[in-house]
């Protein structure tokens, strides 16, 4: 398949657009302003959307399982924004659902 790497930088963008949508709707719960409810729905909308064109592009096998990226940005968003702790134990659930992925790529 020609556009492989670029499918791959998609599948990562729709795990990212997911988290985003989470990160603008915790936003909004405590600081009540629309603007963040709106974004929070176009990050979700995006994320959808290109799932949908990622599931006619790759294989089922790989594009569902690739949803549980979704864990290393919302570990990444906890810490960075929300300031929340990592421990040692979440991280090791990152490695091992990378390691997965990994395993389904190859």
């Amino acid at each position: 398949m020609k556009n492989e790497p670029l499918l791959y930088m998609l599948l990562l963008a729709m795990t990212l657009f997911g988290s985003l949508g989470s990160v603008f709707f915790k936003g909004y719960t405590s600081k009540k302003q629309l603007l963040l409810l709106f974004f929070g729905f176009a990050s979700y909308g995006i994320g959808a959307l290109l799932n949908i064109y990622l599931l006619k592009e790759l294989p089922y096998t790989i594009v569902m399982p690739a949803n549980a990226l979704t864990f290393l940005w919302a570990l990444l968003f906890a810490k960075v924004i929300f300031k929340e702790s990592i421990g040692i134990i979440k991280i090791a659930g990152i490695v091992f659902i990378i390691s997965g992925l990994l395993l389904l790529i190859s």
